[in-house]
Formats: C-alpha cells, sequence, structure tokens
C-alpha cells in the first residue's frame, strides 16, 4: 500500500471537491498548487493520452521538468507493450533519472484530446495508476511510498470537478478495501460506486 496519496489542483473549487469526496478515506494530503511547485515524492500520475504524446496541459509541464527523454521513454514502453496504442485502463511506471521524483505513471484518460465527460474513464485510470504502483512495488526494490495525482479527465477531457473527485476517491477505496471474495454482489456493489451518485447515474 502507499503511505500517501497527494491530490493536486491550482484551483480552489477543485480541492473543495476533493476534500467532499475524500473525506475519511486515509493518508489523503490536498495540495493546491500547480505541478512545478510540489514538494519532492516518489511517483507523479500523468493524465494522459494513449499514444504518449505529453505536449499541452499537465503533461508539458513533466516534460519540461524532465525533459524529452522522459516522452521518448513513454512513447517506446506504448510501442514495445501496447503496439503503439496504449488501451485506457492500463497505467505503467517510467523513471525519471530525478531523484527528486524518481517515477512517473503513464495512465491515460483518453485516446486523443477531446471530452470524456458522462463516462468512466477517470476512475478507470485512477485504478490503472493505483494497481501500477502496487505492482512496482511488489516487483522493485526502489518503493513508491508518496503519489502525487492532478484532477484526472478536467482539463481536456471536460469531466467536471465533482465528478472527477467522485471517481477518483471511488478507485482509491477500492484500492484500500478489496474485495475478499468475487460474486454478483460485489460487482453490482463496485458498479455503483463508479457509476452512480447517489441514485442518479452518472456515468456510461
Amino acid at each position: 500500500m502507499i503511505e500517501s496519496l497527494w491530490l493536486v489542483h491550482p484551483e480552489s473549487e477543485m480541492c473543495e471537491a476533493f476534500a467532499h469526496r475524500f473525506e475519511g478515506l486515509p493518508r489523503v494530503r490536498i495540495l493546491q498548487g500547480k505541478f512545478g511547485d510540489l514538494e519532492p515524492h516518489d511517483c507523479f500520475v500523468t493524465a494522459a493520452n494513449a499514444f504518449g504524446l505529453m505536449t499541452a496541459g499537465i503533461d508539458a509541464a513533466v516534460v519540461a521538468r524532465f525533459g524529452q527523454s522522459l516522452m521518448q521513454r513513454v512513447q517506446e514502453t506504448i510501442m514495445d507493450q501496447y503496439m503503439g496504442e496504449q488501451p485506457i485502463g492500463t497505467a505503467f511506471i517510467v523513471p525519471t533519472e530525478d531523484s527528486q521524483i524518481p517515477f512517473i505513471a503513464h495512465a491515460p484518460t483518453m485516446r486523443v484530446p477531446g471530452s470524456i465527460a458522462g463516462t468512466d474513464k477517470v476512475y478507470v485510470a485512477t485504478w490503472a495508476a493505483l494497481l501500477a504502483v502496487q505492482q512496482h512495488n511488489q516487483s522493485s526494490d526502489q518503493k513508491i511510498a508518496t503519489v502525487a495525482m492532478p484532477a484526472m479527465g478536467t482539463g481536456f477531457g471536460g469531466v467536471p470537478f465533482t465528478e472527477a473527485a467522485r471517481q477518483m476517491a471511488a478507485a482509491y477505496r477500492h484500492y484500500l478495501e478489496p474485495p475478499h471474495r468475487l460474486n454478483w454482489d460485489t460487482v453490482v456493489e463496485r458498479h455503483k460506486a463508479i457509476c452512480y451518485d447517489g441514485n442518479r447515474q452518472v456515468a456510461r
């Protein structure tokens, strides 16, 4: 298990949505600011696209920090492991060669820039990022303890702040509380947590 999850966004409205949706969940820290303002941590999650084209938004800030070689390594991984297109709902860890932030997790929320409002893609990308960190920690001597994550899908994706926070919180809760057995009751419970806000369906 990771020791701390940082939720990062420059706008107070998003930070308030994080605080509301993540209320009661442990090891969460909400930071109002930009990627470039962050203290040292172990892994930053990029809310990316399926082709590793890190030229806009927070991805561009990540490349500005770590250099074009990082984007090249991301794209090489996509070509080697995913035949040139990384599916939404997958993520992988890439070393940055920077001791202050030694890893990024590449977790696309969309194939290409465009709206993902009304879908569960924020959940599946967040879930994939958490799983990638978990798998890394099971196989690597250099553990990831602190993960920083932006508001997934709220830029080009157009997902409302409160909905992005709700889906991210659902993924984190499922990470903290994995099922002990798999049956249809478990499936229904998880599906409702992801796709419904109260009695209202909000994701297809």
